[in-house]
C-alpha cells in the first residue's frame, strides 16, 4: 500500500514542489490538501480531498502530513501533527528558532516518528558537481569555498517573506540551504561571523546577508542578496590545485514553475562550471540533480526503516548558526560555535 501523504498549503511550495515530487515518486500518493486554493488544486490534481489544516492532521488515513505554510505556523502544525501520530516533512527554516526545532526533534523520537527538513538544495546539480570535486581531490584541500544566491527583486513584496515577523527575511529564506550545503561538505564550522542587512528602501525585513564560517584556515563565505541585477557566481571554490566557478542555479526549480515533470529537466551546456587546474581551464558538465530523490529517502524511511533523506540534527545545527550569525551582526563580534 501507498504512504498516504497530506500537504498543508498550496503556495509556491505546496504547489511548485511539493504536490509534483510527491506524486512523481512510487510508494507515495498525494490524497489531501489543506488550502483555500480549492479550484487550483482541483485542475491539478483532480482525484485529491481538499480540506483544512485541523481536518488533515485528524484524518486517520493520512500517514505523513508535509507542511509548506509561512515560517511561523511550522512549530505548531508539525506539533500537532507528530501529536496525531502522522511522520512530517517540514519546509525550511523547519522553525524559527533551535529551541522548537529540538522540542519538536524530542517529541518525533518519543513517538517513533520521522520528522524531516525539505532541505531539497542537497539535490542541486551544481552543488552535487562541488561535492564531487571536492570529495574527488580534484581541488586539493579547500582554502576558500563561496556560494552565493543572488536575486534582482529591488520593489519590496507585501508578502510574509518580507513582513517583520518571526522566521521573515532573506536569511531565514535562503540562509537554511546555504548553510545546510556547508554542512554537508565540511561539517560545523569552529566559529562565525556576520553582517546582515535591509537595503531596499521601505523593507521591513532583511534583505542581505553574508556569513563567514572558519574552519581552522579555511574560509566559507555564505551570501545572498535582492539588489543583484549582475549575479555574482553561485559557487566559486578555491583549493591548493585549482578552482572551480560556477554562475548559474540549478534548473531545476524553474523547469518545476514552468510546469515541466520532475526529473526531466537539461541543463544548457552555456551554464556549466569552469574548472581552472594545471594553468588550463575546462568546461565540467553539471551532475544532473533530482529532488524526487528527497521524497524517495522519506518513502524509504517510512516504509522501510531506513535513515530520512535529512537529519534533523543538520537542521537543528543550521538553526543555531542562524541564531548566532544574527546576535554576530548585533554585537558586531566573531562567535565560537560550540
Amino acid at each position: 500500500m501507498k504512504i498516504r501523504a497530506g500537504l498543508v498549503g498550496y503556495g509556491l511550495g505546496g504547489r511548485v514542489f511539493h504536490a509534483p515530487l510527491i506524486s512523481a515518486v512510487d510508494g507515495l500518493e498525494l490524497a489531501a490538501v489543506a488550502t483555500s486554493r480549492a479550484a487550483e488544486v482541483c485542475s491539478a490534481y483532480p482525484q485529491v480531498q481538499v480540506t483544512d489544516a485541523q481536518q488533515l492532521i485528524a484524518d486517520h488515513s493520512i500517514d505523513l502530513v508535509v507542511i509548506s505554510t509561512p515560517n511561523e505556523t511550522h512549530f505548531p502544525l508539525a506539533q500537532a501533527a507528530l501529536l496525531a501520530g502522522k511522520h512530517v516533512v517540514v519546509d525550511k527554516p523547519l522553525t524559527t528558532t533551535s529551541a522548537e526545532a529540538a522540542t519538536l526533534a524530542t517529541l518525533a523520537t518519543e513517538r517513533g516518528l520521522m520528522l524531516c527538513p525539505f532541505l531539497n538544495r542537497r539535490w542541486d546539480g551544481d552543488f552535487l558537481t562541488v561535492k564531487r570535486l571536492i570529495d574527488e581531490g580534484t581541488l586539493g584541500d579547500v582554502a576558500l569555498y563561496e556560494a552565493r544566491w543572488d536575486r534582482f527583486r529591488p520593489e519590496v513584496k507585501l508578502t510574509w517573506r518580507e513582513d517583520d515577523r518571526p522566521g521573515s527575511g532573506l536569511l531565514a529564506d535562503l540562509g537554511p540551504h546555504l548553510i545546510d550545503q556547508a554542512l554537508v561538505l565540511f561539517g560545523v564550522p569552529d566559529e562565525i561571523s556576520a553582517d546582515i542587512a535591509t537595503q531596499r528602501p521601505g523593507a521591513r525585513a532583511d534583505d542581505y546577508f553574508e556569513l563567514t564560517l572558519a574552519y581552522d584556515n579555511r574560509r566559507v563565505i555564505l551570501s545572498a542578496s535582492l539588489l543583484a541585477a549582475a549575479a555574482r557566481p553561485r559557487f566559486a571554490v578555491r583549493g591548493t590545485l585549482g578552482a572551480f566557478v560556477k554562475r548559474d542555479l540549478d534548473p531545476q526549480e524553474q523547469w518545476l514553475k514552468d510546469g515541466g515533470a520532475p526529473g526531466l529537466h537539461q541543463e544548457s551546456a552555456l551554464s556549466f562550471g569552469t574548472l581552472s587546474c594545471d594553468s588550463r581551464e575546462e568546461a565540467v558538465a553539471t551532475q544532473k540533480g533530482d529532488y524526487r530523490e528527497f521524497y524517495m529517502g522519506v518513502e524509504g524511511c517510512i516504509a522501510k526503516g531506513g535513515p530520512p533523506p535529512v537529519s534533523i540534527d543538520d537542521a537543528i545545527m543550521g538553526l543555531k548558526l542562524i541564531e548566532l550569525a544574527r546576535t554576530c551582526d548585533e554585537l558586531g563580534r566573531r562567535f565560537p560555535t560550540t
